[in-house]
């Protein structure tokens, strides 16, 4: 799989990304360890070098599993986690480091990321200056290669980029969640800063797997995913049955033509999660999917019949 640069720093990363939320089990249902590590491998072995997770994935669980999965191959692979909101002052950054670092079992990471803005999740106000101060910082002393930020919003981004380079964006996006396109895209494309999806797949709803009916338990964060709900849900069975007869075309699956159509987006990465090693190896296998102006296009009017019709908000679940 053919690397891409990160930002304009000199850290590459694979154009799909092996996501490790699951792999902290919090938030997920019937996720086991050794699957976990399975899977990360098998992305691994299928091309997938850039591997993100964050300190806040089962406190710390996900980073552990991550080093378990692959610390033999650490010299081959990127690792991306995260700090999240409530450790945004300088010492509490350097300290969550630290941290993610031991987890990790290495010496630096690779990309280093802000989860979210400071005041989500009633996380205390901490000026963005103080916070970045404490990523330069570890920049500086090789513990970090990149700075990144997530769920930010453009004027967040602009006020982060103030303080230091940032070199990536991890936005929610995918073919049904699109609300980047109309914020932060266009100053991510301007200021040459790689933009990371996050459930590229909408949470599994782009695999066609979820019909309607489909309830999930109450622990599992798809619960409460605004795509799964009402009328959302039912424009996405719609859209999903136009895809189909593309993926056919393709001879791929519905998984591969949503993460195809989306790396196929300006400076734009997908982070897709697996349980499973064989889903890992599929997912690996969309970056081969070629697909001409023409489908894109195709794709991207079909997906607007779910995202003309959801609010501005950025967040994909009613919390």
């Amino acid at each position: 799989m053919e690397k891409r640069h990160l930002g304009t720093s000199d850290v590459q990363i694979t154009p799909i990304l092996m996501g490790t939320w699951q792999a902290g089990k919090k938030a997920w249902v019937g996720v086991e360890d050794t699957d976990s590590i399975k899977a990360i491998r098998a992305a691994f072995e299928a091309g997938i070098t850039t591997i993100d997770t964050a300190e806040v994935y089962g406190d710390g669980h996900s980073e552990r599993i991550v080093a378990e999965a692959l610390s033999d191959v650490r010299h081959q692979v990127e690792y991306a986690t995260k700090v999240f909101a409530n450790h945004l002052k300088y010492d509490q950054v350097i300290e969550a480091c630290e941290r993610s670092l031991k987890n990790l079992k290495t010496d630096h990471i690779d990309l280093y990321q802000i989860h979210w803005p400071s005041g989500e999740f009633n996380s205390e106000l901490v000026p963005i200056e103080e916070t970045m101060s404490a990523l330069n910082h570890l920049k500086e002393q090789g513990k970090i290669r990149a700075i990144g930020v997530s769920n930010f919003s453009r004027v967040q981004l602009e006020e982060a980029s103030q303080y230091g380079r940032i070199d990536s964006l991890q936005p929610p996006y995918s073919l049904f969640w699109r609300s980047v396109e109309n914020d932060a895209m266009p100053y991510c494309i301007e200021n040459q800063i790689t933009i990371i999806a996050y459930s590229p797949l909408a949470q599994g709803l782009l695999t066609g797997k979820f019909g309607a009916g489909h309830k999930f338990d109450p622990e599992d964060n798809r619960a409460k995913n605004k795509l799964f709900q009402g009328e959302n849900f039912e424009r996405a069975q719609q859209a999903l049955e136009k895809l189909r007869p593309i993926a056919d075309r393709h001879h791929c699956t519905l998984a591969q033509l949503a993460l195809a159509w989306l790396i196929a987006q300006p400076q734009t990465s997908a982070i897709a999660g697996a349980r499973h090693p064989e889903q890992a190896i599929a997912n690996a296998q969309a970056a081969s999917v070629q697909l001409s102006t023409d489908d894109l296009q195709e794709i991207d009017a079909i997906g607007r019949i779910v995202t003309d019709h959801l609010d501005d908000g950025s967040v994909m679940w009613n919390w």
